[in-house]
C-alpha cells in the first residue's frame, strides 16, 4: 500500500497525551523553582500560554538561554550568549566634590523570560468554564512549553481503522473510570488556593481613588479577606472608605480619596479547605503641592529622592506643649526639627495637622519653615481653633510627630449674663437662591438658657449685614431663601438669652448662590482647552413649551419652625430654564394653596415658615416658564409640622482620674440614641464654690478628655452634656471629687547606700529613702550586689528576691575578705525604680568596734513652720553594750560642717523627739548618734534638706466629745489618694492593745474612740496618712486635759433639755396674752408643768394651756392682765432624766406698760366692730405725678357716712374740692392737684363757639401752697364713729414734695441729643415738672456755668441744655443731676465719638442750611403783580433785590431774555435796585415779564404782568356792546 505522510486522529490524541504528561512533570519542578525563587524576588511572577499548533519552545533561565527544535533532522542546540554580569549598584547620588546631594529611586527590572511573559498575559483573555476548565488551566499555565514530535510512518486501512476502533474503545472505558473515581473520591479535584495574577503595588496623588485586583485559582473556591498593615480590613464598616468584590475568582479592594496615611502594605489573604495563601503590595500616597512649576534646583516634595541609601533620622526638639489662648488674641506654636544627615537641597515635608486634618495658609493660619524650626501662627484666635494640633515631619525614611492640646477661651463679655459666641458656622445645599446655614452651641449660655440664635448674612464686598431670621431658632440649623443668583455670601450666628445678644461668631467660609451643577461644571474646568474646539449647538426644541411635571419631592427637614422641600426638575424644561410655585394641602382637606404667590423660587429647595405646629399638610410643586405653568408634581405624604430631632440624652457618669499637677483625665459613657452628634461640653467645678467652668470651648466627640489648666490642689468635680442641633442634653452625674495633682509614678532613686555592720560572712547596709517617692507610699527595697576584683566591677545579681519593707538589709553568704559593691532600688504601686548609684567598695570582715554603730531610719513626720518630729530606728550593732540614749544633731541646709549643734544637751532614751524653734519657710539637716556605755557612736546619714513649713490644707487631731458623752480624737485628710490609710499609733509605737482604743475610719476622716478613759490612755497619739507626702499630725492627752474631756463627757450623758427658744410673751388680738417657748430636743415622754409664782396652775377659766409635740412649742393663754397677775411664770419640764426650766417675769414698769398694751389692743379690737381704718389717711404719689390723700376703711354699711374736712372745715358736694374725692374697692382718695371746671362756667360757655383769641388756661399745678392744710376724714354710723387726718404743713408737706420730686426725677428719660443751626441740645423729658425741682448739669463732672454759649432750661415737661457754636472743647461726658428729695438721680451722656461726630456734622449742615436761606438772592418788593398802562405811556418799574454775595439781575419777557437797548432801558444800582423802563409802550410790550436774580446760595424771580391799552380801541368796543 502506498504511503501517506500525515498524522492520523489516533495518533494525535497519544501526541497530545504525551505532550500533557511532559508538560504537567516538567511545570511541577518549574513551579518548585520559582516557589524558591519567588521568596527573594519582590516582582510579580508572570505566566505564558501554550497554543496546540506550535512545534517549538522556548526554555529560559536567570544565567543563560537555549533554543531546541525538534524536526525530522533531529535535535539542533542554538546556544545564546549569556546575560552580563553587572556590578551591584550604588545608590547614592555624589556631585564633584564626592559629597551626598540626594539619593535615586531604582528603575524597575526583570529577566527577559518576566518581561516576555508579562507582555504575553496582557493579551491573554481568560473564560470562567466551571471546575473542569480550572483543572485543565492549571495544565498549560506554566513557564515553559514543550514542542510536539512529528513522527511519519505508512499505514494500511485496515491497520488505521483497528487502531481507531481500538482508541475509541479505550477512551470510553477511561471516561467511565474518571466518573467512577469522582463518585468514589469527591476530593481528587481539590485543591489549596493559589494566586494567579497577584496585586501590584502602586503610587497614587492624594485625592485619588486606587483599586488592587488579584485572581485566585483553588477548589472549593477560597475565601478572600484583605488586610491593612496586619490589620483586618471592614469594608462593610467603613463603607465610605473601601469597597470590596468577589467575582467569578476576581476580587478587587477600592481605596476612596487616598489619604497620606492610607501609606501602608497591604495583604490579601486566601483561605479554603486545603490551605491558605497571601500577597503582598505596597501602597504610596503622595501629596500634591499646588503652585507654579518648581525649579530644577528647589526643594522636591516627599518622596524624591535622586539614590538609594540614605536613612534620614528626625529628632524633634523643643516642642511646643498644651496652649492657651483668648479670642482675639494671637498663638504661635513652634519647635525646632533637626534631620541628620543633611542632604543638600533637601528639605523635609513639614505638615500641621488640627484635629487630624491638615491645615492650609489662610488669613487665619499661617505656617513657617526656616530649615529647622517650624512655626505655626494662628492669627485672631476663634473658639473654632480650639483642639489637638500635630507636627509631622516627613522624610523618606519615615516621619515624627509633636503634638500638643491649643484651648482657646471665649473673650470678655461686654454684657454681663450673655450667652458666648457659637462656632463652626457652615453652608450646606447651596442653591441659586437658597442655602442651609448650620452650626455649633456654644459651651456658655449665660446666666440663662439659650433662647434661639439669629442668622446674618452679607454680600462679599460689602459691609452690611442683614438678619435673615425675625424671631430667634432654637435649631442650630436654619434655612436662608432669597438669595440672588450669582452673589457671593458669608455668614455668621448670634445666641440670644433673656440678659441680650452674644457678640457673632467667626464667618463663614464664602458660598456663590448659583445651581449645583454649574458649580460642578465651573470645577471641573473647560473640557479640552489647548484644542481651541467651539462647539455649536441647535436651537432647543422644547423653547415655548410649557415645563413637565417636578419629580421625587420630598421633605427633607420639618421643625416646628420650618419645613423644608426638595425635588428633582423636570425632564422637559426648555431652553430658558425653570422656575417654580409651592402649594400646600390641610390634610383631610382638598383645598391647594399657593405658598409663594408673589415670586416663584428658582432653586429646587423651599423653606416654608408659616405653618401650625401640630398640624398636617401635604405639598406639590409646579413648574413655569414664559410659556406657562405646568402640571403639579406628585402630593408628597401627610408631613406633620413639629421638631423631629430630639435632645440627645444625658452621657454616662464621668470617672476623673488625675494626670499631672494641672490636669485631669475625663473618661464617661457615650450618650444613648442620639443622632446628629455635634460633640460633647465638659465642665468642672472646684469642690464647694457651686461654680461650672467650661473645659473646652469646641464639642469633642471622643469619650476621654484631657482638661488642662486647673489649679494645682485643688478638689474639683466634673460633669458632661452632649449637644446636636436641637440643643444641650441633660448633664451627666458628677464625678467623684479629685484632687489635681501628678498621677502615681516610679519612685526616685534611693540614697547613700552605707555600711552598719560587717561580720565574716555578712554585712548589714543601710540607705536612705527617695527623695521622690512617686505619688505613692514606698512599698519596699531590692539590694543587687557585685564583686569588685582589682579594680574591676563585675555583674549586677539581686540580693533578695522579696521586698523589704525597712532601709536596712543583712546580706549574707558573703565571702570573707571579698570586696562588694551594692546598689538598692525603690519599689511602689507603679513599679520597680532604677538603682541607686553604687555604693564605695566595702570589704566582707568582721568589726571589732565598742561603740554603737549609726541609727537607721530616720524620718519626720508632723513638719510645721516651726516644728518636725524627728523618728528612728536604733542601729543594728550595739558595741560592747546596749545603747543607751541617743543625740539628735542639727543644721541650716546652706550651713557647712561647722554649723552642726546639738539639738538637746541629755541624751534621749525614746527614739522620737520634736524639734521646736525653727525658722518658717527655712531648710535643716537632721544627723543622730546613738550612746552607749562604751561612748557615743559615729552619726547617722545626713536627713534633709527639710523645709519648715506648714502644708496647705493640713488639719490636726481634734478631740471630741458627742451627745452620748463618748470622747474620740478626729483626723481629716483632704488628700487622700488610691491606697490611703490612717495610721494610728501611741507615743510613736503602733498601737497593738485594741481594747483602749475603737478607730473608726470613713472616707477622709478618721476617729479614735476611748473605750474607757482613764490615766492608762495619757501620752502623745499621732495619726499618719499612708501614700501622701507625709501628712501626720499628733496630740498630746495630759491628766489635765482628761479631766477636763471626763467633764464634758459627763455634762452630755446627764443632759439638760435644751430650748430652741426661751420663754416669750405676745399679745395677741382682744388683748389677749399668750406666754410660750419651743423645745429642740425632746421624746413623747416629755412632761410639763406650768407654774405662777411658785404655784402649779392648771387648765381653767382664766388660763388654757397646750404642748404641741410635733414642733415642740408649749403655750399658755390669758384673756387679760389684771393687777393680780404680776409675778413669774415657770414652765417646768421633765423628760427621763433631763430637766428643763425657763421662766419669764413681769413685775414693776414692765408689767403696768404691758397692762396698758393688752387694754389697747382690747380697745382696737372694739372700734374694728363699727366702721373703722384699716389704714389711716396717708399720702402717694402716682406715675403721672399726682398727688393723692388715702386711706382705707372696713366694716362700713351702704348708711354709712363719710365725712372729709379741711382746716376743720367740712367739704360739701357743691364745693370744688368735693370733684377730687373717689372712692372705690374700700377706698378714698382725695386728688389735690385735679383740676375742677366749675358747672357754672361750663353752663355759660355750653353751645357757644370759642373765639380763636380765647386761649385754654395753663394746666393746674399737681400741688400748691394753697393746697396746704389739715385734711380729716370721719366715719359714721349706728356701730360707731372712727376718724382719721393728715397734716399737709411743714413736714408734712415737705414730705409730700419730696416724693413728688422723685417721681419727676425718676420718670425722666434717657438724654437725648438734638442739632440745630445755632448748636447742640441735650434734652431729656419728664412726665411733670414744677418750678421748685431743681436741675443741674455737668461736664466732665464739673458744673457748667451759665453764658451766652451754653444755656440750660425747662420748655414744658422737656429738660435741655443747649450748646451754642459747638467745639472741640464741649465734647466729654454730661450729666444732668435731678433732685429727688434726697441725692438725686443722674442721667449721663457721653457726646464723644461718634455720638459726636453725628451731632456735630448735623449741626454744620444745618447752619449752613441757614446760611443759605438767608443769604440766597430773591426779590424782596416794589414789583407789581399786574401792570395795566395806556399805549403811548412810558413805564418804569423798581424791584427791591438782596442777596449775598450781591446777585446777577436778569430780565425775562415771555420766558425770553431782554437786553438793555433803544427800547429796554436796564439798570441796576447799588446792588439793591433792579429796574426796567420802557420809553413808549405799545400793544406789543404786554407780556409776562420776570425779574431773575442769581447767586450761589440760590435763584428766584418776581414775576409781573405788563398789559398795554389803546383808549380809542376801548371806546370802540363799548360802543360794539350798546
Amino acid at each position: 500500500m502506498s504511503g501517506t505522510v500525515r498524522l492520523s486522529q489516533k495518533q494525535q490524541l497519544q501526541q497530545q497525551s504525551q505532550s500533557q504528561s511532559q508538560l504537567q512533570s516538567q511545570s511541577q519542578s518549574q513551579s518548585q523553582q520559582h516557589h524558591h525563587e519567588s521568596r527573594s524576588s519582590s516582582h510579580q511572577s508572570t505566566k505564558s500560554t501554550v497554543s496546540m499548533q506550535s512545534y517549538s519552545t522556548v526554555k529560559t533561565t536567570s544565567h543563560r538561554t537555549k533554543t531546541f527544535v525538534k524536526t525530522q533532522k533531529g535535535e539542533v542546540e542554538v546556544k545564546l550568549s549569556p546575560l552580563p554580569k553587572r556590578a551591584k549598584r550604588t545608590y547614592l547620588a555624589m556631585d564633584t566634590d564626592k559629597e551626598i546631594i540626594g539619593y535615586v529611586i531604582p528603575v524597575f527590572r526583570a529577566n527577559h523570560e518576566e518581561v516576555r511573559g508579562l507582555m504575553e498575559a496582557r493579551q491573554e483573555d481568560f473564560t470562567e468554564e466551571g471546575i473542569n476548565y480550572v483543572a485543565m488551566r492549571n495544565l498549560f499555565v506554566r513557564e515553559a512549553t514543550e514542542a510536539m514530535e512529528v513522527r511519519v510512518e505508512k499505514k494500511t486501512r485496515r491497520t488505521v481503522m483497528r487502531e481507531t476502533a481500538e482508541f475509541v474503545e479505550l477512551n470510553k472505558t477511561m471516561e467511565e473510570w474518571t466518573e467512577f473515581r469522582k463518585k468514589m473520591n469527591q476530593d481528587s479535584l481539590t485543591h489549596r488556593a493559589e494566586f494567579i495574577v497577584k496585586p501590584r503595588g502602586q503610587t497614587v496623588w492624594e485625592g485619588q481613588t486606587i483599586k488592587l485586583h488579584c485572581t485566585m485559582a483553588g477548589w472549593p473556591n477560597p475565601r478572600v479577606t484583605w488586610y491593612k498593615n496586619n490589620v483586618l480590613i471592614d469594608a462593610k464598616t467603613h463603607p465610605e472608605k473601601y469597597t470590596t468584590e468577589s467575582n467569578y475568582n476576581m476580587h478587587s479592594l477600592e481605596i476612596k480619596n487616598c489619604d497620606f496615611i492610607d501609606t501602608a502594605q497591604y495583604h490579601a489573604s486566601a483561605l479554603n479547605m486545603k490551605g491558605e495563601a497571601s500577597c503582598m503590595a505596597t501602597i504610596v500616597v503622595k501629596r500634591f503641592q499646588e503652585g507654579e512649576e518648581a525649579a530644577p534646583f528647589a526643594p522636591k516634595p516627599h518622596g524624591f529622592s535622586s539614590e538609594h541609601g540614605v536613612t534620614f533620622e528626625t529628632t524633634i526638639i523643643d516642642k511646643f506643649e498644651v496652649a492657651f489662648g483668648r479670642e482675639g488674641e494671637t498663638l504661635s506654636l513652634g519647635c525646632t526639627v533637626i534631620v541628620y544627615p543633611t542632604v543638600k537641597k533637601y528639605q523635609p515635608e513639614v505638615v500641621w495637622y488640627r484635629n487630624s486634618v491638615a491645615l492650609k495658609p489662610s488669613k487665619w493660619v499661617h505656617t513657617h519653615w526656616s530649615g529647622d524650626r517650624a512655626t505655626l501662627t494662628l492669627a485672631h484666635l476663634n473658639k473654632e481653633d480650639e483642639g489637638m494640633y500635630t507636627l509631622r515631619v516627613n522624610t523618606k525614611s519615615g516621619f515624627d510627630t509633636c503634638c500638643a492640646y491649643v484651648f482657646v477661651r471665649d473673650a470678655e463679655l461686654e454684657v454681663e449674663g450673655v450667652p458666648v459666641a457659637p462656632l463652626d458656622v457652615r453652608c450646606h445645599d447651596v442653591n441659586k437662591d437658597y442655602v442651609v446655614v448650620t452650626w455649633k452651641q456654644p459651651a456658655v449660655e449665660g446666666s440663662s438658657s439659650i433662647l434661639g440664635y439669629y442668622i446674618d448674612r452679607c454680600e462679599v464686598g460689602t459691609h452690611h449685614w442683614a438678619q435673615c431670621n425675625d424671631s430667634p431658632v432654637k435649631y442650630a440649623r436654619f434655612p436662608v431663601t432669597g438669595l440672588v443668583e450669582g452673589r457671593s455670601y458669608i455668614f455668621r450666628v448670634r445666641a440670644l438669652n433673656k440678659e441680650g445678644v452674644s457678640r457673632a461668631s467667626r464667618v463663614s467660609e464664602t458660598v456663590v448662590a448659583m445651581d449645583p451643577s454649574d458649580r460642578a461644571r465651573l470645577r471641573a474646568g473647560p473640557s479640552a482647552p489647548w484644542t481651541g474646539m467651539i462647539k455649536f449647538t441647535e436651537e432647543d426644541s422644547t423653547v415655548g413649551v410649557v415645563p413637565g411635571e417636578p419629580s421625587d419631592v420630598v421633605v427633607t427637614e420639618a421643625t416646628k419652625s420650618y419645613v423644608v422641600l426638595a425635588w428633582k426638575p423636570p425632564v422637559q424644561r426648555g431652553h430658558e430654564g425653570v422656575m417654580y410655585y409651592i402649594e400646600k394641602c390641610i390634610a383631610g382637606s382638598e383645598s391647594w394653596q399657593r405658598v409663594n404667590t408673589s415670586m416663584p423660587v428658582k432653586s429646587p429647595r423651599f423653606a416654608m415658615f408659616d405653618l401650625a405646629e401640630g398640624k398636617s399638610y401635604s405639598f406639590r410643586v409646579r413648574c413655569c416658564n414664559s410659556a406657562g405653568v405646568g402640571e403639579p408634581s406628585s402630593a408628597t405624604g401627610d408631613i406633620m409640622v413639629g421638631d423631629k430631632l430630639d435632645l440627645p440624652a444625658a452621657p454616662g457618669s464621668a470617672v476623673a482620674i488625675r494626670n499631672t499637677d494641672t490636669s485631669v483625665v475625663i473618661s464617661f459613657g457615650a450618650s444613648k440614641e442620639v443622632t446628629h452628634l455635634a460633640g460633647y461640653y465638659i465642665e468642672c467645678s472646684i469642690v464647694g464654690s457651686d461654680v461650672w467652668m467650661p473645659c473646652n470651648n469646641s464639642p469633642v466627640k471622643q469619650t476621654r478628655f484631657v482638661c488642662h489648666g486647673l489649679c494645682t490642689g485643688e478638689n474639683y468635680v466634673f460633669r458632661v452634656k452632649a449637644v446636636n442641633a436641637a440643643g444641650y442634653s441633660q448633664s451627666s452625674t458628677q464625678s467623684e471629687a479629685v484632687i489635681v495633682k501628678a498621677a502615681v509614678a516610679l519612685p526616685g532613686k534611693p540614697g547613700d547606700v552605707s555600711l552598719l555592720e560587717a561580720v565574716k560572712d555578712y554585712m548589714v547596709l543601710s540607705w536612705r529613702e527617695p527623695a521622690n517617692n512617686g505619688g505613692a507610699d514606698v512599698r519596699g527595697y531590692f539590694v543587687d550586689y557585685r564583686t569588685v576584683k582589682g579594680g574591676v566591677a563585675g555583674k549586677w545579681h539581686e540580693m533578695n528576691h522579696k521586698a523589704v519593707t525597712t532601709t536596712t538589709f543583712k546580706a549574707e553568704n558573703l565571702k570573707e575578705n571579698v570586696f562588694y559593691e551594692f546598689q538598692v532600688r525603690s519599689m511602689n504601686m507603679a513599679g520597680v525604680s532604677k538603682g541607686s548609684l553604687p555604693s564605695a567598695n566595702l570589704e566582707c570582715k568582721e568589726w571589732t568596734l565598742t561603740v554603737p554603730g549609726v541609727p537607721v531610719g530616720l524620718h519626720v513626720l508632723e513638719v510645721r513652720d516651726t516644728s518636725a518630729v524627728v523618728l528612728w530606728e536604733p542601729p543594728l550593732f550595739d558595741g560592747r553594750s546596749p545603747v543607751n540614749g541617743y543625740y539628735l544633731d542639727i543644721k541650716e541646709a546652706s550651713a557647712g560642717e561647722e554649723g552642726w549643734m546639738a539639738v538637746h544637751e541629755k541624751a534621749v532614751k525614746g527614739k522620737y523627739l520634736k524639734v521646736t524653734g525653727l525658722k518658717a519657710g527655712s531648710s535643716y539637716v537632721f544627723r543622730l548618734r546613738a550612746q552607749n556605755l562604751a561612748g557615743v557612736g559615729k552619726p547617722s546619714a545626713p536627713l534633709g534638706p527639710i523645709v519648715a513649713q506648714t502644708r496647705p490644707g493640713t488639719h490636726e487631731i481634734v478631740v471630741d466629745v458627742d451627745d452620748d458623752g463618748v470622747i474620740s480624737m478626729i483626723f481629716e485628710c483632704s488628700e487622700m489618694a488610691a491606697g490611703s490609710e490612717f495610721v494610728w499609733s501611741k507615743n510613736y509605737k503602733s498601737i497593738t492593745d485594741t481594747s483602749r482604743l475603737t478607730i473608726v475610719t470613713k472616707g477622709g476622716k478618721s476617729r479614735a474612740i476611748f473605750n474607757d478613759p482613764s490615766l492608762e490612755d495619757l501620752g502623745t497619739f499621732s495619726c499618719v496618712v499612708t501614700n501622701t507626702e507625709g501628712i501626720s499630725s499628733s496630740y498630746t492627752l495630759t491628766e489635765e486635759g482628761l479631766k477636763r474631756l471626763l467633764d464634758i463627757s459627763f455634762d452630755h450623758k446627764f443632759p439638760v433639755i435644751p430650748f430652741k427658744s426661751e420663754m416669750a410673751m405676745e399679745l395677741l388680738e382682744k388683748g389677749r396674752v399668750r406666754f410660750w417657748t419651743q423645745l429642740e430636743k425632746f421624746t413623747s415622754a416629755c412632761q410639763v408643768d406650768y407654774v405662777f409664782n411658785d404655784v402649779i396652775i392648771s387648765q381653767g377659766k382664766k388660763y388654757s394651756m397646750n404642748f404641741n409635740k410635733t414642733t415642740g412649742i408649749i403655750e399658755m393663754f390669758m384673756d387679760s392682765l389684771e393687777v393680780t397677775d404680776e409675778g413669774t411664770f415657770t414652765f417646768n419640764l421633765v423628760d427621763g432624766k433631763a430637766k428643763g426650766t425657763t421662766s419669764l417675769v413681769l413685775i414693776g414698769e414692765e408689767f403696768r406698760a404691758l397692762q396698758k398694751k393688752s387694754e389697747f389692743e382690747r380697745a382696737e379690737w372694739v372700734r374694728k366692730q363699727g366702721p373703722h381704718f384699716v389704714e389711716y389717711l396717708d399720702f402717694t404719689v402716682t406715675l403721672a405725678c399726682d398727688v393723692l390723700l388715702r386711706c382705707k376703711i372696713g366694716n362700713v354699711k351702704p348708711e354709712t357716712e363719710i365725712f372729709w374736712y379741711k382746716d376743720r372745715i367740712e367739704i360739701g358736694e357743691d364745693d370744688e374740692d368735693s370733684k377730687k374725692i373717689e372712692r372705690k374697692d374700700g377706698e378714698l382718695t382725695f386728688n389735690i392737684g385735679k383740676c375742677v371746671i366749675k358747672q357754672e362756667k361750663e353752663k355759660e360757655t355750653e353751645g357757644k363757639k370759642k373765639p380763636a383769641e380765647d386761649v385754654p388756661p395753663p394746666p393746674r399745678e399737681k400741688i400748691s401752697k394753697k393746697d396746704a392744710g389739715v385734711y380729716e376724714v370721719e366715719l359714721r354710723d349706728e356701730r360707731g364713729q372712727d376718724k382719721s387726718s393728715f397734716n399737709l404743713t411743714d413736714a408734712g408737706l415737705q414730705a409730700v414734695m419730696n416724693e413728688l420730686f422723685r417721681v419727676i426725677a425718676n420718670s425722666s428719660s434717657e438724654i437725648k441729643v438734638t442739632s440745630t443751626e445755632h448748636g447742640i441740645i441735650l434734652h431729656s423729658s419728664v412726665t411733670y415738672y414744677t418750678e421748685e425741682q431743681r436741675v443741674g448739669w455737668l461736664h466732665k463732672d464739673s458744673k457748667i456755668a451759665a453764658s451766652e454759649r451754653v444755656k440750660a432750661g425747662v420748655t414744658g415737661e422737656d429738660l435741655w441744655l443747649k450748646i451754642n457754636e459747638p467745639t472741640e472743647k464741649d465734647k466729654g461726658k454730661y450729666t444732668m443731676d435731678i433732685f429727688d428729695g434726697k441725692d438725686g438721680v443722674k442721667r449721663v451722656f457721653e457726646l464723644a465719638g461718634q455720638a459726636w461726630q453725628e451731632a456735630f456734622e448735623e449741626f454744620q449742615r444745618l447752619k449752613a442750611a441757614a446760611i443759605a436761606e438767608r443769604n440766597r438772592a430773591r426779590v424782596v418788593g416794589g414789583l407789581p403783580d399786574v401792570v395795566a398802562i395806556q399805549e403811548g405811556k412810558s413805564l418804569n418799574l423798581t424791584g427791591n433785590v438782596w442777596g449775598e454775595p450781591t446777585p446777577e439781575v436778569s430780565w425775562t419777557k415771555n420766558e425770553k431774555p431782554l437786553k438793555s437797548d433803544d427800547r429796554y432801558t436796564l439798570k441796576f444800582e447799588h446792588g439793591k435796585f433792579a429796574s426796567i423802563t420802557i420809553a413808549t409802550v405799545t400793544t406789543t410790550d404786554s407780556g409776562k415779564y420776570a425779574l431773575w436774580v442769581k447767586n450761589k446760595y440760590g435763584t428766584e424771580a418776581g414775576k409781573f404782568t405788563v398789559s398795554v391799552y389803546n383808549p380809542e380801541d376801548e371806546e370802540h368796543k363799548e360802543e360794539k356792546k350798546d
